[in-house]
């Protein structure tokens, strides 16, 4: 594997692992201040709802993109960051405080859409959304939530295909509903100015350095917004200076890392200490490992130049780590389960 591939694989992990760690870290804060966005956290229908409002999103998305609107994408997906900011912030400072950074990343969002910033922004957006989803989603919804996105991100890269035609809406738009994967650091995100358009073949083929890559798959997170990861040569003369992977592929295994730490009492999976993180039981750390062991099978696949749906490979280990480490501390399959 050529150097900067494996760096840049490097840095997708660490990107990831920023949210994970961020999405614990916060959740015990969010829960106190009362950011619990249900009032029955158990109720297995909350899955299906948000599910409902992924498929109304990349619906309206994709007319938005269809019709040349996409300043209404681009607004939107601005003010979900600042907001998601905001909740993050907010642990630290007041609500009004905390407001002058979250609008201060906004506004960079849109005057300078730097890697570095997108991808700042996305670790924020990421642990935020995941903290939340996590203290919302009890352990039965959150298997849920992940199992059907599985199978609908697996239906829409496979079978509809409908996620290329909205890859190739959002790439251009520099926010981070994707985090910007840099090979080399002298890329420039805001320089890379490369089209995006569809083949014949349902390829996003982007003109950077006289390559070309594909789209490998995108998922939906919680600002209902696309994810993607773009196939990466390891031909010396083929290498981008970037590509892509979506904010909801770190996101969606992340929301079950946290319901794990949150909903499993602290008498049957106590903290471990790690990092000086209370909510890093073992049931958490094992659905973070599994859900690794996903990504570097996921990056392995792709950089064989084979493109791939890239959530049944995180959640479905983010949910077997899950398992084993809730077994492993003694819980019963029914409880871990959230029956």
């Amino acid at each position: 594997m050529h150097r900067r591939v494996a760096f840049g694989i490097g840095f997708t992990a660490v990107l990831f692992f920023l949210v994970q760690l961020g999405a614990l870290a916060l959740v015990p804060t969010f829960y106190e201040q009362g950011y619990q966005t249900v009032e029955d956290p158990t109720n297995p229908t909350n899955s299906l709802l948000y599910i409902g409002a992924i498929l109304v999103a990349t619906a309206v998305m994709l007319a938005a993109f269809k019709y040349e609107l996409q300043w209404l994408v681009k607004g939107f997906i601005t003010l979900a960051a600042g907001s998601l900011a905001w909740y993050v912030f907010s642990v630290f400072f007041s609500p009004l405080l905390a407001a002058i950074p979250a609008v201060g990343l906004a506004v960079l969002l849109i005057i300078y859409p730097e890697w570095y910033i997108i991808d700042a922004a996305g670790v924020l957006m990421g642990a935020g959304a995941a903290g939340l989803f996590g203290i919302s989603f009890g352990l039965l919804p959150a298997l849920v939530l992940l199992s059907i996105l599985a199978v609908y991100d697996a239906i829409s890269v496979y079978g509809t295909e409908h996620m290329l035609d909205l890859a190739a809406g959002v790439m251009d738009l520099n926010l981070p509903v994707i985090l910007v994967i840099p090979t080399t650091l002298s890329y420039s995100l805001r320089e890379d100015v490369s089209p995006v358009a569809t083949d014949d073949n349902t390829n996003v083929s982007v003109s950077d350095n006289e390559t070309h890559t594909h789209a490998n798959e995108l998922a939906e997170h919680d600002a209902e917004t696309p994810s993607s990861i773009d196939e990466t040569s390891t031909d010396d003369s083929h290498i981008r200076d970037a590509f892509f992977i979506g904010l909801g592929d770190a996101v969606m295994p992340t929301v079950l890392v946290a319901s794990a730490a949150f909903f499993l009492p602290g008498e049957l999976t106590p903290s471990l200490g790690i990092f000086g993180i209370p909510a890093m039981t073992l049931p958490a750390l094992t659905a973070m490992i599994g859900t690794f062991i996903g990504l570097f099978v996921l990056m392995w696949l792709v950089v064989k130049g084979r493109a791939h749906a890239g959530l049944p490979l995180l959640n479905g280990g983010a949910i077997g780590g899950y398992l084993i480490g809730a077994l492993l501390s003694g819980v019963p399959l029914i409880r871990a389960l959230g029956l």
